[in-house]
């Protein structure tokens, strides 16, 4: 996901996180200066639903304006897994626990 905070806040006017956080707080939701600075500079990791219910309020937006799905990165880490191939010879080993403890082939 990437988060599109700053560039819905351009369009709405708003080019400073402190405007920014002046108008959450406005609307009714405290937000630290640390906390302003990472939502404006970075993609949250998490985000509280009403924190983002007050923002999309401020913003005139829908959630889905902030979240911008990147499907090509989905994609590239669920690339295509190799079927393991057998040992040499056919045969798999598997280990056994105990007395009775399988060897590698020779």
């Amino acid at each position: 996901m990437r988060w599109n905070l700053r560039m819905k806040a351009a369009e709405r006017g708003i080019w400073k996180s402190t405007e920014m956080r002046r108008r959450l707080a406005e609307a009714g939701l405290e937000i630290s200066a640390g906390k302003m600075s990472a939502l404006w500079t970075s993609t949250p990791t998490t985000i509280r639903l009403d924190d983002l219910d007050i923002i999309c309020t401020v913003l005139q937006c829908e959630p889905t304006d902030l979240l911008i799905r990147e499907p090509e990165k989905v994609a590239a880490r669920t690339a295509p897994r190799q079927a393991t191939k057998p040992a040499v010879g056919g045969s798999v080993v598997a280990p056994r626990f105990g007395q009775h403890r399988t060897v590698p082939p020779a």
